[in-house]
């Protein structure tokens, strides 16, 4: 069942000079999620955050942490990011040669497991893990950078996973990241998605803008 419409602002549109600050700023202003990015140069090309900086900014907030990594290979890397104070870790099933093994680690450890499908990964590519998951990501844009606009195409790829979610029954989270705005999100709510990845979004306008920005987006 889709819930009511969340917001995960990403801290890739923050400023990063004061990145703790700025946690505490969408925390206040009504964010549900902290979205964190992270990238290696690697699987994605761009450079974000590592754990030490998830861990340094832990005390900012109270919010879950919604870690996405964009890292290959990801197995080594997820208890880094648990012990840093990681709720929901989500990864790229391209990102390792066993997802399934992936999605066991990050529950392991006491955390919510999340896959993410690229503009071109298959909706199939859950089909065996679904059981398992918290959440799905589909990425709106292909990954690597923020502020790029809104693929069409996976409106119809999240009209498909909506399905797949309410027939499993389980209360797995329909995350949607790339190109957020006024106009793209409620296309991306009534395709079915309930919890939305905005950056530029969020952070336009600085600190005091933030809870006008989050409130208008959920109202759209």
């Amino acid at each position: 069942m889709q819930q009511a419409t969340r917001i995960a602002p990403s801290i890739l549109s923050a400023d990063f000079a004061t990145l703790g600050a700025e946690v505490a700023a969408i925390t206040e202003a009504g964010a549900d999620m902290v979205h964190v990015d992270v990238m290696d140069g690697h699987f994605v090309p761009n450079i974000t955050i590592g754990p030490a900086i998830v861990k340094a900014l832990r005390p900012h907030s109270a919010l879950p942490f919604d870690v996405h990594l964009m890292i290959a290979p990801v197995d080594p890397f997820v208890v880094a990011f648990a012990e840093a104070g990681a709720d929901i870790i989500s990864f790229h099933p391209e990102a390792g040669a066993h997802p399934h093994r992936t999605v066991q680690l990050i529950k392991s450890l006491g955390k919510k497991a999340g896959i993410v499908l690229n503009p071109h990964t298959p909706v199939e590519m859950i089909d065996y893990l679904i059981d398992d998951l918290d959440l799905i990501l589909v990425m709106s844009v292909n990954p690597g950078f923020g502020g790029q606009s809104f693929i069409d195409s996976q409106l119809r790829k999240i009209e498909t996973l909506r399905k797949r979610i309410d027939a499993s029954g389980k209360p797995i989270d329909l995350e949607v990241d790339g190109g957020i705005t006024l106009a793209t999100a409620p296309r991306a709510v009534a395709a079915g998605a309930d919890l939305l990845v905005a950056g530029t979004a969020t952070f336009t306008g600085g600190p005091s803008a933030y809870a006008d920005n989050i409130r208008r987006l959920k109202a759209a």
